[in-house]
């Protein structure tokens, strides 16, 4: 019996260790792409509401320890100061892993809704096309948030649509955010986000492994429209097909780390 136990547990370790092997394999083979260095925001450009394009005020978004940081700690208080930092190039059909956390305290005047709140901006018009005063990219938003107060639900991976609209359940979808059905994470620990964006057909958000969200035809649209720079009101309905992928600054500290992705043949 003990022969058949250990026999048993060898054969364990070493199909656990062919499954490690082949699944770092895949992810060679895959091809993924680090977007961050770790050392500076290299590849990276910075918008601001309020300020000109690449003007990184109070150093709010920064890079400590291989984290690419997002932070107030030069600030007096928040002054509608809404930030993303886009990648240099835009994308169209792709997976992109990022692990973020939430940490310290809110900005003085940052906005209720904003607390422990980020997310991933994809499909994003051009950060060369932002206007001075405009608060956030046309673009479809994967939403991070953390939970606030224990026993109340926040879901993480939500959708938001600044300018746009999706399909789900065949049915045009015109509210700014609708829930995912993660879990509520209260704490300051990473949480891996997932997203795979297929042109202007298919959007999924994964949390931790889990699929929480699946949408369709990614569009230019919204009751909001007049807010975003450009003459989006001319091209209602119009599929998004590529874009730029951002990241936020909406007045609570957070940290990205392992920015990576696959570009897809479709």
């Amino acid at each position: 019996m003990k022969k058949i136990i250990l026999a048993s547990i060898a054969l364990t370790f070493l199909f656990s260790c062919k499954r490690m092997n082949n699944s770092k394999k895949q992810e060679v083979n895959e091809k993924w792409v680090s977007l961050f260095n770790g050392k500076n925001l290299n590849g990276w450009v910075v918008k601001i509401n309020g300020y000109l394009l690449n003007d990184n005020i109070h150093n709010t978004f920064n890079v400590k320890d291989g984290v690419m940081s997002v932070s107030y700690k030069d600030y007096d208080t928040f002054n509608n100061n809404f930030g993303h930092i886009f990648y240099e190039k835009p994308f169209s059909s792709y997976r992109l892993k990022v692990d973020y956390r939430f940490k310290g305290e809110q900005v003085p005047v940052g906005a209720e809704w904003a607390l422990r709140n980020s997310g991933i901006m994809l499909h994003s018009q051009s950060p060369e096309s932002i206007g001075l005063n405009q608060a956030f990219p046309l673009s479809i938003e994967a939403q991070m948030l953390g939970g606030v107060e224990k026993g109340i639900s926040r879901s993480t991976g939500n959708l938001c649509t600044p300018g746009t609209n999706v399909v789900m359940d065949n049915k045009l979808i015109t509210e700014h955010c609708i829930n995912s059905t993660a879990d509520t994470y209260y704490g300051k620990e990473w949480i891996h986000m997932e997203v795979m964006v297929i042109r202007d057909s298919i959007i999924t958000h994964s949390i931790n492994g889990k699929e929480v969200m699946r949408y369709y035809q990614p569009q230019i649209g919204g009751a909001d429209i007049n807010n975003y720079n450009g003459n989006w009101e001319d091209r209602i309905g119009e599929p998004l097909e590529r874009g730029y992928i951002a990241l936020q600054s909406e007045s609570h500290p957070i940290e990205f780390k392992n920015i990576k992705i696959l570009e897809l043949d479709y």
